[in-house]
């Protein structure tokens, strides 16, 4: 969900790149349909790991700013840039997949989460320059 909300939000202000402690997994679909609520479209993307990243040729000093969404994230991001003048911020953000309960439930955590990127995007980086639905 961050990297579509960050290019939905800044388009080519920001190269952006998400990548995460596991990669080759499916994309969840209650992420699909709150992002498409918000006409954001992720039921394509691929997810990705730090180590999938590097193989395609992405290295570290290619960045700037690494933000982790989550504790093993962001421990995995701190030990990947202790040779490099990279920032490595930490965002807390819930995790979604946490609530076991009915499909309204569930949809309404992954909102929560999407929403909370939103706002901490908006806060890190400024309000986007083009209207956002």
């Amino acid at each position: 969900m961050a990297e579509a909300l960050m290019k939905k939000l800044y388009g080519m202000q920001a190269y952006v790149q998400s990548a995460g402690v596991m990669g080759d997994m499916d994309i969840d679909g209650f992420a699909v349909t709150v992002c498409q609520e918000i006409d954001v479209e992720i039921s394509r993307h691929q997810a990705r790991s730090f180590q999938d990243l590097h193989e395609v040729g992405e290295h570290m000093s290619s960045y700037d700013l690494i933000i982790a969404l989550s504790p093993a994230s962001h421990h995995k991001a701190c030990n990947l840039t202790k040779l490099y003048h990279i920032d490595v911020e930490y965002w807390p953000i819930a995790d979604p997949t946490a609530t076991s309960e009915n499909r309204e439930a569930k949809l309404e955590s992954y909102r929560s989460v999407r929403d909370d990127i939103k706002a901490r995007m908006i806060e890190r980086f400024g309000p986007p320059s083009a209207p956002q639905s």
